[in-house]
């Protein structure tokens, strides 16, 4: 669990380095991707890793990782643009309940008790600590505005971020981590390529790209795809509870934001319900 706890943590720095770069999602995760694509593709010439490029020619599977996980963050961003960050938190991380739906059928997964304990501990202590009542969401969601494109956005990345603990639960014991990121970000690339403008003052986000591409595109996605290979996808989707506990205590440290005692609630909830999952 280690390696997830990890990965999760270097996640969590995204939202900094997205504030201060002053650049556009999508130009932020095209070049990222593009920069860990082609040192990642250095490494692939080395002579241990041709037997996992043959790998990689005999199945097609790894090419569903790049639009499951492009569909995730764009939804994910896109939630964040159109409604509040409550909102756009609390439904993204509806990911542990299409778990919980899919993984019986697809995994043969059977939920433990303390895992249902640690689901519904975590997604109470999330409600807390963002502080939107059922009601607000719901008359949201009806509105008919920007918010519902929102509200639906963000289902809708909770959804992909659920199908994508999935399949990476499938795929993560058969490829090697490496060939797992390099073949999702190069989809990705590929995907954008048509779609990206370059900014005028790109040059100035050069320390941007340099960081997500290194530490979100690589070494946290290896980390994640390594730690899947010996989870759940229970375990995995509730460790996944503690990034919005991470982006908090970060934005405290870097950009001065206040906390109340909801938060401090709910985000000890969360923990105890990552407690609760490391115990097992």
């Amino acid at each position: 669990m280690i390696w997830i706890l990890l990965a999760i943590f270097l996640w969590s720095f995204i939202g900094i380095v997205i504030r201060f770069s002053g650049m556009p999602v999508s130009t932020l995760i095209f070049f990222s991707c593009l920069l860990s694509s082609a040192l990642i593709g250095l490494s692939l010439v080395k002579r241990q890793r041709r037997a996992s490029l043959q790998s990689i020619r005999a199945l097609s599977s790894l090419l569903v990782l790049g639009p499951v996980s492009l569909i995730n963050t764009f939804c994910f961003y896109f939630a964040y643009q159109n409604t509040s960050v409550a909102n756009a938190v609390l439904t993204h991380y509806t990911a542990p309940i299409f778990v919980a739906l899919l993984a019986p059928l697809l995994l043969k997964e059977r939920m433990s008790l303390r895992a249902a304990v640690s689901v519904i501990t975590a997604t109470a202590g999330l409600w807390i600590m963002l502080g939107v009542s059922a009601d607000q969401i719901s008359s949201l969601f009806f509105a008919g505005d920007k918010n519902t494109a929102g509200i639906m956005a963000g289902l809708l990345s909770g959804l992909a971020y659920g199908v994508l603990i999935i399949i990476i639960r499938v795929l993560s014991p058969s490829f090697d981590p490496v060939i797992m990121t390099f073949s999702q970000n190069m989809i990705i690339v590929l995907i954008l390529l048509p779609f990206v403008e370059i900014p005028q003052n790109i040059l100035s986000a050069w320390w941007a790209f340099v960081v997500m591409g290194i530490f979100h595109s690589i070494i946290a996605p290896i980390l994640y795809f390594r730690g899947m290979r010996d989870v759940t996808a229970y375990t995995a989707s509730i460790l996944g509870y503690l990034e919005p506990v991470c982006v908090i205590l970060l934005g405290m440290m870097f950009l001065n934001e206040a906390v109340g005692i909801a938060t401090l609630a709910g985000g000890l909830m969360i923990l105890l319900s990552g407690y609760l999952t490391l115990k097992r």
